[in-house]
């Protein structure tokens, strides 16, 4: 099977052969994977380059002791996707990281508190997705690692605060460094160096946060949906659970075998537009061959339909393949 590999992973791969250092080469190592093509044709090359990035890292703590460099950092992705928390200083990211998840990063009211990447688990239903709260984005202080991972990120969450007069001015300085780092935070991606994201409106309690919140609309458009909430008072977090699980466009499909009922706590993840036939290969891989059809109970009004093997899933359908 032909890979058909992208201009992005070719992209990525000039960035390997090109770079030096042993940061520089993981950081396109890891885009590689992101945006090599996931199919059987690629299988070997995916294997050959998750090897060669352990290899790096396992080289890189060995190595982390003793170097007199600057750090890198590496965050390994769990749950449903990873979602980057990204920001100017004291936007309240480690608050909301602290709100939304088990984890607890120092939060102060001055900046800077965050130097590393720190993750946490978000639970939205029956599903965990990761947050990584990294340090604030700044024209002078901000590490090159700091945009791998948010490049290799699944998607972002842009943390504004509503209690800063300089409101807009942070915003727009953030977006200007993304964007130097060819990465652009979008709604709805429509090209490979394009990141889903949502705009965090955070401090929403605080005084003339109303007012500031109408003028980041006007200023944001449609380049991004604008969510407010607060941290301090947990306003608009259930909102934010559900908006950070549907930003990493993937959904939730339920195995369920003949004769016995579904696991409704153990969904299988998949990105979206996948079909039957992507669904068996995650029960399991022999399943990709074997299955003839599959039975389909879902939100869009099928109650154990027969369907075939190219039928495109939602989010929260239940099959019952048969092989």
């Amino acid at each position: 099977m032909p890979a058909n590999l992208t201009p992005e992973y070719m992209a990525a791969d000039r960035k390997f052969k090109a770079a030096v250092t042993p940061q520089d080469k993981l950081a396109a190592l890891e885009e590689m994977l992101a945006t090599i093509p996931k199919h059987k044709g690629t299988e070997k090359m995916q294997a050959d380059i998750k090897r060669r990035i352990a290899r790096l890292r396992n080289e890189a703590q060995r190595q982390r002791g003793a170097s007199r460099g600057k750090p890198f950092y590496h965050v390994d992705k769990e749950g449903a996707g990873q979602i980057a928390l990204v920001g100017a200083p004291n936007t309240g990211k480690s608050a909301l990281l602290a709100a939304l998840t088990n984890a607890a990063p120092e939060v102060a009211d001055y900046p800077f508190t965050t130097r590393v990447p720190l993750p946490g688990m978000m639970t939205y239903e029956n599903v965990q997705v990761q947050l990584v709260d990294l340090p604030p984005i700044t024209p002078d202080l901000t590490e090159p690692w700091l945009y791998a991972i948010i490049r290799t990120a699944d998607a972002v969450l842009l943390v504004a605060d509503l209690a800063a007069d300089d409101l807009l001015e942070q915003t727009e300085q953030v977006l200007a460094l993304l964007a130097q780092a060819n990465i652009q935070l979008v709604g709805q991606v429509r090209e490979k160096n394009q990141k889903p994201a949502i705009l965090v409106a955070n401090k929403l309690d605080a005084h003339g946060a109303g007012d500031r919140l109408a003028l980041l609309r006007e200023f944001i458009g449609s380049r991004l949906p604008v969510l407010p909430v607060s941290a301090q008072v947990e306003t608009g977090l259930e909102t934010l659970r559900e908006a950070g699980f549907r930003l990493l466009g993937v959904i939730r499909v339920y195995s369920k075998p003949p004769g016995k009922k579904a696991d409704m706590s153990a969904p299988f993840i998949l990105p979206g537009g996948s079909t039957v036939l992507d669904a068996a290969e995650a029960v399991h891989k022999d399943l990709r061959e074997k299955i003839r059809y599959a039975r389909l109970w879902g939100r869009q009004g099928f109650q154990g339909q027969m369907v075939g093997r190219d039928h495109v899933l939602a989010d929260g359908d239940v099959i019952e393949i048969h092989a």
